[in-house]
């Protein structure tokens, strides 16, 4: 939207989080607080977007940075007047300037879209976001005229028992005009309970100044839900996964036990695709169409194809081609390359790897820094042994080869195409192209050793 800006107010130090981190780096599937409100703010238009830092703003800091995000420091905390005020530089007159607060991650872009809509439409020079809710306690309350328009915020602290009988709370969430904000600014006073420069008196200013302010109740008072402690954090990311899980299955997408799958925000999901329980989908992991998920698999930042079965495995950071099926039991370790038509099978290990179409790894393998090619066959207990004690090496395994039950391929070492390497064979040399490899000891037979054995010991 032109000409919006957004302040996220980030400064406080959450003492009730009974943390070492700054209470909206506390994260909601796998994400910061304050991450969540940055996003909405730039889905909704935010050209710019500054957080208001101060306790561990170094930290926060650090976690934020990205393109139009800026961050104002707030080093004494004297209310959240003075936090924008702190921030006075990042909008100008001719802005619209949208307040957020950094630990209320459930809010949507498109309630804020139609807050700013409602804004512009009304000709108001500040609009506030309210809420009904049961128990107010802790909130300021909207006080209204008896033509039903806002007269001011009364925050709890400072609000009679008549007006902490009030059911409409405020959220902390405005959008005001520019110019308006920087006069009202200006004009701040700390004459309360609390000594604080309070942004909700901006409100009444402008009023004073015969000017418009506009109150939008919320349809959903959840969007508004703040963290301040590890109860709270738990509440919210609970209606943060249920609303993840319920996009997923509107968009096509089976999960068999919504209460128990956990997906993270920027997981991405194809139409018939199956998630049973117990799965844990981190990160920007994008998951194709046709798939069957779990039970109890946990994908980090893996990209999976069509068509996939994935069971009771972990893969991280690794792509992993259509048709293809893992596990049980599989560990994908990050920086695979696994392509089509795939097996990996039951504890099996692949690490650092890039695996061919057709290509089977059964069961009870280690293919760790390998280069393996199309339609091998891995036999059981297959281990690439790639670290020499002081460096790792890479094995390079062509087109077509059959690997035998426990064989130890010894890296660097290339099998070319189409070889055969016995069974309980460990080969240090290059192999070359179809041919039997065979590294072992000769088998002997000692006819009686088990008889003068048995009179050895007696």
């Amino acid at each position: 939207m032109k000409n919006l800006k957004a302040i996220i107010l980030a400064a406080g130090e959450g003492k009730r989080m009974q943390s070492k981190k700054p209470k909206v780096l506390h994260e909601i599937c796998n994400k910061p607080m304050v991450e969540y409100v940055i996003d909405t703010a730039k889905k909704c238009g935010a050209e710019e977007v500054c957080v208001v830092i101060g306790h561990k703003g170094e930290e926060v800091e650090a976690a934020i940075q990205g393109d139009g995000v800026s961050v104002a420091w707030q080093r004494e905390q004297k209310g959240t007047g003075h936090a924008v005020i702190m921030a006075e530089a990042a909008f100008s007159d001719d802005d619209d300037v949208l307040i957020l607060y950094g630990d209320t991650p459930l809010m949507r872009s498109e309630t804020l879209t139609s807050l700013m809509a409602i804004h512009k439409a009304e000709g108001n020079s500040a609009t506030v976001v309210s809420a009904i809710v049961e128990n107010s306690d802790g909130y300021g309350r909207i006080i209204r005229n008896q033509s039903n328009g806002f007269v001011c915020i009364v925050e709890h602290k400072d609000a009679t028992e008549e007006e902490r009988a009030i059911s409409e709370i405020n959220t902390g969430i405005y959008v005001f005009s520019g110019k308006e904000l920087k006069q009202s600014l200006a004009n701040l006073k700390n004459n309360n309970a609390q000594g604080e420069y309070y942004l909700t008196d901006c409100l009444e200013i402008i009023l004073d100044n015969g000017n418009k302010v506009g109150v939008v109740v919320a349809e959903d008072e959840d969007e508004f839900f703040g963290v301040n402690s590890r109860m709270q954090l738990a509440e919210a990311a609970k209606i943060m996964k249920d609303r993840i899980n319920a996009y997923h299955m509107e968009n096509g997408v089976t999960l068999i036990d919504p209460d128990n799958t956990y997906i993270d925000s920027d997981v991405e999901i194809g139409m018939d695709t199956i998630i049973l329980p117990g799965c844990v989908l981190e990160g920007k992991t994008k998951i194709g169409e046709d798939c069957k998920i779990g039970p109890n698999s946990r994908m980090t930042d893996l990209q999976v194809g069509d068509g996939v079965i994935f069971q009771n495995s972990t893969g991280l950071e690794s792509t992993i081609g259509n048709n293809t099926t893992v596990g049980p039991y599989a560990y994908i370790r990050p920086n695979c390359t696994i392509g089509n038509n795939v097996k990996v099978g039951d504890f099996v290990e692949v690490k650092n790897s890039v695996v061919g179409d057709g290509t089977k790894i059964p069961h009870l393998a280690y293919v760790g820094d390998t280069d393996a090619g199309e339609k091998i066959n891995f036999g059981c207990g297959s281990i690439m042994v790639n670290y020499d004690g002081a460096k790792k090496h890479r094995t390079t395994i062509e087109d077509g080869v059959f690997v035998g039950c426990n064989v130890n391929l010894v890296a660097p070492v290339t099998i070319k195409k189409g070889a055969y390497i016995a069974a309980g064979s460990t080969i240090t040399k290059d192999v070359p192209e179809d041919v039997l490899a065979v590294a072992r000891a000769r088998q002997s037979v000692i006819a009686g050793w088990k008889t003068k054995r048995i009179e050895k010991k007696s």
